[in-house]
């Protein structure tokens, strides 16, 4: 097995397009398998492992990435338009241990301790990109692992929220004609201020784009990505909101709040910014927790959606939690960030626990 330090892995100091066309190839190494019959929203898998919106990038990424060990493989957000991304820094390394989600604000590290600041604000390549790179990839990945779509609608000025819902449905059409196993809607990105990042925090807005979703996705399985919600009723409202049309609920999309410098300047024009890392584990174990409760309380008869966790995660150990608190699934992407091997130890400490 190759070295951790020697494997390519998304460069922080280069800006979002340099890291799309400078994609690694894949490595050819032995996979641990991981004991157990494991299930993604009803589709066989090989492991609980997989990879959320955000780190691949393109398929090339993808395919990296399935190459290390992952088997649910998240293609980054896309939109019906091309959408260039935020300027440096994208990803700037913070320090805290661990966050609550009522933090009014964190400030910069020097060096990466573990979490970071993420500042991309959803680009997207045009559809006509991504679409031929979702459907060459969907030929060259394994049959045995799932190519999963994030999508979001891109909000318009003119634009009502039939609109919007109508775009999140264009874009899912596209991403399933174009070979997708699952598709994703993103309600939740703390680094966009309009509706497109916040439809989590509004149930009622949320149920008429997953209705419109649902509508197109049909049999392919049909998640929701959410960020962090803490209280009950707040996670209650929601979760009667779509559970008509969702396959699962992703989540904790990172803990919003405001980066400063040494000197208590803000950063990023003041506006929020998304943490993620292991500063979310605890507050991502509490967000399952309460879903899991909530789904429990379910009558008999109503829809289960799979609960697909990430936030921290980036350990067997880690694993084994979210595993054992309600995760049908866990998806990590700082870690794989960091350590592009993750997968393969989490793998080979799973099959020695057994």
């Amino acid at each position: 097995m190759p070295s951790s330090e020697v494997l390519p892995r998304y460069n922080p100091q280069q800006t979002y397009e340099w890291n799309y066309e400078h994609a690694p190839e894949p490595v050819h190494q032995e996979i641990p398998a991981v004991p157990g019959t494991w299930s993604f929203c009803g589709l066989p898998v090989p492991s609980p492992l997989g990879i959320p919106a955000g780190p691949l990038l393109n398929g090339k990424w993808v395919l990296y990435y399935a190459s290390l060990g992952f088997d649910v493989l998240t293609y980054k957000t896309v939109r019906s338009a091309s959408r260039a991304c935020y300027p440096l820094p994208n990803l700037q390394p913070v320090q805290v241990s661990s966050l609550k989600g009522t933090e009014t604000e964190v400030s910069l590290s020097a060096e990466m301790q573990g979490s970071w600041a993420v500042s991309f604000g959803m680009p997207s390549a045009a559809p006509d990109v991504w679409r031929r790179d979702v459907e060459q990839t969907r030929r060259q990945l394994p049959a045995e692992k799932l190519l999963s779509v994030s999508v979001v609608g891109s909000l318009q000025p003119d634009w009502s929220l039939e609109d919007l819902a109508d775009d999140y449905a264009r874009c899912a059409k596209w991403a399933i004609e174009s070979g997708a196993d699952c598709i994703e809607t993103n309600f939740s990105c703390p680094n966009v201020c309009t509706r497109d990042g916040q439809l989590y925090q509004q149930p009622a807005a949320a149920a008429l784009v997953a209705s419109r979703a649902k509508a197109v996705t049909g049999t392919i399985p049909y998640l929701i990505k959410i960020g962090h919600l803490s209280a009950r009723a707040d996670a209650h409202e929601f979760l009667q909101a779509v559970l008509p049309f969702a396959s699962g609920i992703v989540m904790t999309n990172s803990v919003a709040t405001t980066v400063v410098d040494q000197q208590g300047t803000p950063l990023f024009s003041g506006e929020h910014r998304g943490i993620c890392g292991a500063a979310t584990k605890l507050v991502s174990l509490d967000q399952l927790r309460l879903f899991a409760e909530l789904i429990s309380e379910l009558p008999a008869g109503q829809p289960r959606p799979d609960l697909i966790s990430c936030g921290g995660i980036s350990s067997a150990g880690d694993v084994q939690a979210f595993l054992a608190t309600g995760a049908n699934a866990t998806h990590l992407a700082t870690a794989a960030m960091c350590d592009p091997l993750i997968a393969c130890q989490i793998r080979k400490a799973l099959a020695a626990a057994t």
